[in-house]
């Protein structure tokens, strides 16, 4: 299952990934695509993620069996600590 997190995106972006994905809540969208989709959709959102901040959660080989991918606005970004996928947020 892959998971991504859209915050203060344009609508146009929200609306070409629910050709692909079922949008849970706003922002939110769930779906099983395969890896070459996933990998294209990402290309999408990085490019096109403007002031705002995209997050992917997609499945991978590890401890955790996910992996993250950030874009945009630099408010959290994955960090890999022993193995394990920690988010750090920037101070205020």
């Amino acid at each position: 299952m892959t998971v991504v997190v859209l915050i203060a995106v344009a609508e146009g972006l929200r609306g070409h990934l629910t050709r692909w994905m079922i949008e849970i809540a706003p922002g939110v969208f769930v779906g099983n695509p395969s890896a070459r989709v996933r990998d294209r959709l990402w290309t999408v959102l990085a490019d096109r993620v403007g002031d705002g901040h995209a997050i992917m959660i997609e499945p991978a080989a590890n401890e955790q069996g996910w992996s993250a991918r950030t874009a945009g606005r630099d408010r959290t970004h994955p960090v890999d600590y022993d193995g394990l996928m920690l988010f750090a947020r920037q101070r205020r």
